[in-house]
């Protein structure tokens, strides 16, 4: 298992020291990901992609920090599924997607007695919803969906599409980024913060070679591309 999780300095600014129920709580979203090989490192790669995105649209430092976070706790819910239904390689039955669905619920429900922690429920309980309306849970539209969760669903996308899946193939970069435009047409996606990730995927991550080379995505390659990024879209 990686480290106890460290929050970045996000704004040259020392950060407030993580309470030790909060290190439990991220120790545990790494231990979700350790379930399995193929996701190891997720939780990393959608905190730096999602803050990178967030210092492009302008976010203050509040806002980076909760993105930040939720990037680690989006999927923390996923404890609570069994593994004959996370790493099931065939179809899901409507019965099992019922219950892969509540993995949003269930994080809220980890990370809610932590005040410290508030600005991050958004992001895991409503990462799922669509820009229609047709997402998960609450089906919410458009500009209901929280702006943080819209951020952070935009790079899990991307990044689960150009990850192994027991359910399926990596993705090339370009395969993925044609789906996510195919998802934004469709109605599915805010079609304002694709746009920065496809810009910001133009101009940084798609030149952080090492960061897709291999299983394991070399982070630091990525924050070296990232850390002279600044607002300017």
């Amino acid at each position: 298992m990686r480290p106890c999780f460290q929050e970045p300095d996000v704004t040259g600014e020392s950060e407030t020291v993580v309470s030790e129920t909060e290190r439990i709580l991220f120790a545990l979203a790494q231990a979700v990901e350790q379930r399995d090989r193929h996701t190891a490192g997720h939780g990393e790669r959608l905190a730096t992609i999602s803050v990178a995105m967030g210092i492009v649209m302008g976010l203050d430092r509040a806002g980076l920090l909760a993105l930040y976070r939720g990037g680690y706790l989006h999927d923390v819910g996923k404890v609570g599924i069994p593994d004959s239904i996370l790493f099931k390689t065939g179809k899901l039955t409507e019965q099992e997607w019922a219950v892969m669905r509540t993995h949003t619920t269930r994080g809220v429900e980890i990370c809610r007695h932590l005040k410290s922690l508030a600005p991050v429920m958004p992001i895991i309980r409503h990462h799922h919803e669509r820009w229609d309306g047709s997402g998960y849970p609450d089906g919410l539209c458009g500009e209901e969906i929280p702006l943080m969760a819209r951020v952070v669903q935009t790079a899990d996308i991307y990044d689960a599409l150009t990850s192994p899946r027991p359910y399926k193939h990596v993705y090339s970069p370009a395969r993925a980024l044609r789906l996510l435009r195919e998802e934004t047409e469709r109605g599915w996606r805010d079609p304002r913060v694709v746009r920065v990730f496809l810009q910001l995927h133009k101009d940084v991550i798609s030149k952080a070679a090492a960061y897709t080379a291999g299983s394991d995505r070399n982070l630091e390659a990525m924050r070296a591309a990232l850390f002279n990024l600044q607002p300017r879209l």
